[in-house]
Formats: C-alpha cells, structure tokens, sequence
C-alpha cells in the first residue's frame, strides 16, 4: 500500500450511474419484514420488492390509464343512478 495517493483528478458522486430514481415510500412494516426475510440467505430486499412490482405491472393486461377511465366511469354511472333515485 501507497504512503500517500493522488485524489486531485477524482470527481466526487455514485461510482456508477443508475437508471434507478431514489424516492420515500412508505410501507407496513409487515411488508418490509416478509420482503427482507425472503433475502435472508443473500440479496437486496429493495431489488426483491422492485422485481415484485415489474412482475405485476407485466401481469396487468389494461393500461393504468384504461383503467382509471373505466373506474371513473363505472363511478359516474353509480352517481347518476344514485342521484336519480
């Protein structure tokens, strides 16, 4: 090992780029806890959790758009009716 080493052509930040955004969520601690214990044996419990909500955006066969209007409308249709009576 070097007595001394030459940082003066370093650039500070992540040593690698991510394509990842960091945010806060907020989760049950039951959730947390079932998601750590399934990487007991090695990993990442948030890598576990994000590959968790890919699998099921891919499962999902309606955009969240679609779904969103459908809802909306089933939900003004109930108003209406409601409203009628």
């Amino acid at each position: 090992m070097k007595e001394q080493y030459d940082f003066s052509g370093g650039t500070r930040g992540a040593v690698m780029k991510t394509s990842k955004e960091k945010i806060t969520i907020r989760l049950d601690p039951d959730v947390i806890q079932w998601f750590r214990d399934q990487v007991q044996g090695g990993g990442n419990y948030q890598s576990l959790i994000n590959d968790t909500l890919k699998a099921h955006i891919k499962q999902q066969g309606e955009p969240l758009e679609d779904i969103l209007r459908r809802i909306i409308r089933e939900e003004m249709q109930a108003g209406k009716l409601q409203h009628a009576a």
